[in-house]
């Protein structure tokens, strides 16, 4: 069984409607070239902005206009469409930063709310952002499962590995991966060690233009780079093939190897261990 995606690279700015424009272009491309989905980058309606500015503002509910837009843009083309953007939360300045998920007919069909929020590396998202309550994001296209994350999410194996063992094949990972000293370095090596350790695709698509470091791609259950983009908005074209996840894991059955029985015993002797006065 194959299932074509679009991981669509897009510079994202403060200017929402142009940020739709670019959207509706690329899902344009995306049904053209027959991805059955199309995924965006993280904060895909409006960009992070100043540190000091508040996203509040900007924010709006999962049936606001972005995702209004978004719903049309899905039922239109035909196409199943993965974004991100800024949440509004009633009464708080702050904002969940979460994933909206549109089927073909334009009907809403799942939210992530971020977990891991990103602080580190001089940045401070939870001065500005609400961390999710840990519900997950999965769903299915033609029978191929899939499981979204965000971004800082791909720095923590917990989520990908619950994720993988839940049954998702496929791990899309919506981003805006800031420059910094080997950023782009942990990037791709994290994007390939889920794909490795999960024996599952991962497909990122990422902001690009000031600040980002861009590097969209779709890799295989064995690392491989299917495809890639560079620094400049592109679309990531690739197929995900079920009979290629058999392959692998017939060769590599870590899923079936693991031990989270041990795990949590660990976990449990750690946690008791760190409460001790």
């Amino acid at each position: 069984m194959d299932v074509s995606i679009a991981l669509c690279q897009l510079a994202i700015t403060g200017d929402k409607a142009a940020n739709l424009d670019k959207i509706a272009a690329a899902c344009d491309r995306a049904a053209a070239a027959g991805a059955r989905l199309a995924v965006f980058p993280e904060a895909s309606m409006y960009h992070f902005g100043r540190q000091d500015e508040p996203l509040g503002p900007f924010a709006e509910t999962v049936d606001g206009a972005f995702a209004t837009a978004l719903s049309r843009l899905s039922r239109e083309r035909r196409i199943w469409t993965l974004a991100g953007m800024f949440e509004r939360i009633p009464g708080d300045a702050r904002v969940y930063n979460t994933l909206v998920l549109f089927d073909e007919t334009g009907r809403l069909a799942g939210t992530y709310r971020k977990i891991h929020l990103y602080d580190a590396f001089g940045f401070g998202e939870s001065n500005r952002v609400v961390a999710g309550d840990g519900a997950t994001l999965q769903f299915e296209v033609d029978g191929v499962r899939f499981g979204a994350m965000t971004c800082y999410d791909l720095r923590f194996p917990e989520l990908a590995r619950a994720l993988a063992g839940a049954g998702a094949q496929v791990l899309l990972l919506p981003a805006a991966w800031l420059h910094g000293v080997l950023k782009e370095f942990h990037f791709a090596t994290l994007v390939r060690a889920r794909a490795i350790e999960n024996t599952v695709y991962v497909g990122a698509a990422t902001q690009c233009g000031p600040g980002y470091s861009a590097n969209s791609m779709l890799v295989d259950p064995l690392g491989s780079t299917l495809a890639a983009a560079a620094e400049a908005e592109a679309l990531v074209l690739g197929t995900i093939s079920t009979e290629r996840i058999a392959t692998v894991r017939a060769t590599n059955p870590s899923l079936h190897n693991a031990r989270p029985d041990l795990y949590a015993r660990w976990l449990e002797a750690g946690a008791t261990a760190n409460r001790r006065p």
